[in-house]
């Protein structure tokens, strides 16, 4: 199988962190280990750390520093070549644009409705959409 070039939204990594029996942490970890590829570009590691770090969310210490290193250690860090105004969130463009870098086959997110379905050749997908495509290949 070849590698697939991952890209994902805040919002998944928010409720992976919260929730650890869910599909976004299951899309997470899928996303961290081979044949899968997560890109990420400095822009978005600033929002993941600020994010997870916002107090109201509760998330431990412990688990937010566990997660971003998780993702600086297994992930690829990529510059994103063009500024992008396409999202209905000026905010996710960053995701857009790193995708577009890295040529990325699937952006998830749980916002599908600040996205469109498809950025070039990089689908917009939910984690129940990412983790229906890889089931077949995780049971052989």
């Amino acid at each position: 199988m070849l590698p697939l070039r991952l890209v994902i939204d805040t919002n998944v990594l928010v409720s992976a962190a919260l929730k650890p029996e869910s599909l976004p942490r299951t899309t997470l970890l899928l996303a961290l280990t081979k044949p899968a590829r997560l890109y990420v570009s400095r822009p978005i590691l600033k929002e993941y750390a600020d994010v997870l770090l916002r107090p109201e969310l509760h998330i431990r210490k412990g688990l937010q520093h566990q997660l971003l290193q998780l993702i600086k250690n297994h992930s690829h860090i990529i510059v994103p070549s063009c500024r992008l105004e396409v999202t209905s969130d000026p905010d996710d463009n960053m995701f857009l644009e790193c995708a577009d870098a890295a040529r990325a086959d699937y952006l998830i997110t749980g916002n599908h409705k600040h996205f469109p379905v498809f950025w070039k050749k990089t689908k917009i997908i939910t984690s129940r959409e990412f983790i229906s495509l890889m089931a077949p290949h995780l049971l052989g």
